[in-house]
Formats: structure tokens, C-alpha cells, sequence
């Protein structure tokens, strides 16, 4: 159904707008998103599959979804808001109104991923896999990208910010080396711990197959040589350049279908 009223889904807490098509479940008066309900519906068809029955691949998931829907939501509510603030007026008030900016950042990130995630998918063969968005465990956070090669698996979170990444070293010979990620001067270092985080969580789950963290900026102001850098083992670059790295990743012994569907069903499609 459509809903009436908006809802969180009570299997991945993804926000619902009213109007979204959803499954309510009247006797505990809860909501199901789409993306789950065809999940339950695909784990209980795999318990009755017969012997040698060839099991599906598992959903590489959609660049950007979780953003979008997070977009969609902030939007409504702002719309909501303003409709009960103006009345009879409300709907000129909408048309009126520029977005919030912190609820448009939310569509500026979707963008990113998505125009990132399509170049990634675009890279996919027997010998590279790709999963976008996909859901950290216990936590509301998703991961953006993973890419699996025969050398191992890459974290990738995607960025649309202007400005020019940089990276500034303080400290060497006499104090503690210090480097910091900065983005049009701003200091964006917890990004890079925030690839860390994720780089870590994926590691704990796979064991002994290499796991290389990535920022990808979108759209930022990248000189005409070079401009790539690390910053604490975390590849900081641009997505032409990502692709080119990830496709020259040839050597290694890492069993890409199998490796993509373990990590595909501990960090599901968010």
C-alpha cells in the first residue's frame, strides 16, 4: 500500500514519506520497505529450494539509495512544516521556498554516489565485483562503494565537495608527524577516520584478504598532473582515476564471486 502517514522500516529503520509504497502488517501495526519484504520473501524461497537448484546472485545493491530516501524525507518534512506554518498558503509557500541547505546536501550526496556508482558498475566482470550502499550492522551508517578485486577489496566512500583536496604534513624531525586531508582549505580529516572506521569493520569480517580504504571526490578541483595522494593508508582521488586503479588491480588470488557473496550478505543492501 501507499502510505498514509510517514513510517521508519522496522527491519532496516530506513524512513518511509507518506505516499511511499510500502507492506503494513496490520496485527503489530508496523511497516516493511520494499527492499526488505523482497528480501524475507527471497530467504524464504532459498529454504525450499531443491538439491542443485542454482541460487541467486546476491542484490549488488543501488548507488546512492540510502542518501535519496534520506533526501526524500527531509524534503517532505520541511514541505509538511511549512504547510502547517502557511495554511490555505501552503502550497505557494512550498513553491516559494528554496530547500534548506542541510536537507539539499543530502541530494548533493546522492548525486555523488550515484554518478560515481555507475561508473564503478560499468567496471564489473568475473574478475571485479562491485556493491553500492550497503548496510553497516547495528548501526544507521552505510557504506557507499566495495569493490572486490583479485588483489582484494576496496571501502570506498564517494564525496561531492568543491574545492581542492590537499594534503598538509606538520610535525616530522622534532614532533609527531601530523597529516591532515584538507578540501579547499577546510580541514576534512575526519573523513579519512571515517573511511578508517569502515575499512576496520570490513577487515574483522574477511580476515586475511587485503582491504584498502578510498575517498573519492566528485567534482572537486583537481590539478591537470597528478593530485592523488594517501593519507594514512586511505587513497584520496578522483573517480576516473579510482576506476583505472581498480581495473589495473589483475594480480592477486582472492576468490572475487565468493568473497562478494560473503560480504554481500554481512553488509547488506541498505
Amino acid at each position: 500500500m501507499r502510505l498514509r502517514y510517514a513510517g521508519v522500516c522496522r527491519e532496516c529503520g530506513a524512513s518511509l514519506p507518506a505516499g511511499t509504497a510500502a507492506i503494513y502488517e496490520s496485527e503489530t501495526k508496523t511497516v516493511l520497505c520494499l527492499e526488505c519484504a523482497t528480501e524475507a520473501t527471497e530467504a524464504m524461497s532459498s529454504d525450499t529450494e531443491p538439491p542443485g537448484t542454482e541460487r541467486a546472485v546476491a542484490d549488488p545493491g543501488v548507488a546512492g539509495s540510502s542518501a535519496r530516501r534520506e533526501y526524500v524525507r527531509r524534503k517532505a518534512k520541511d514541505e509538511e512544516r511549512l504547510r502547517g506554518k502557511w495554511g490555505r498558503f501552503g502550497g505557494l509557500a512550498v513553491a516559494l521556498s528554496d530547500e534548506r541547505p542541510h536537507t539539499k546536501s543530502w541530494d548533493r550526496g546522492a548525486v555523488g554516489e550515484e554518478r560515481l556508482g555507475a561508473r564503478l558498475s560499468a567496471l564489473a566482470t568475473d574478475g571485479l565485483a562491485v556493491l553500492h550502499d550497503r548496510r553497516i550492522p547495528g548501526s544507521k551508517a552505510n557504506i557507499d562503494h566495495i569493490a572486490i578485486t583479485p588483489g582484494g577489496i576496496w571501502v570506498i566512500d564517494a564525496k561531492r565537495y568543491k574545492g581542492r583536496p590537499e594534503l598538509e604534513i606538520e610535525g616530522g624531525i622534532l614532533r609527531p608527524r601530523v597529516e591532515k586531508l584538507l578540501v579547499g582549505r577546510r580541514n576534512c580529516t575526519k573523513l579519512v577516520d571515517g573511511v578508517l572506521k569502515q575499512v576496520d569493520l570490513v577487515r574483522d569480517f574477511v580476515g586475511d584478504v587485503p582491504v584498502t580504504g578510498a575517498l573519492c571526490f566528485i567534482e572537486a578541483d583537481w590539478p591537470l598532473i597528478g593530485g592523488g595522494f594517501s593519507i594514512r593508508g586511505v587513497h584520496v582521488l578522483w573517480p576516473k582515476r579510482l576506476a583505472k586503479v581498480l581495473a589495473a588491480e589483475t594480480a592477486g588470488d582472492v576468490d572475487v564471486a565468493a568473497v562478494r557473496e560473503a560480504v554481500a550478505a554481512r553488509f547488506r543492501s541498505a
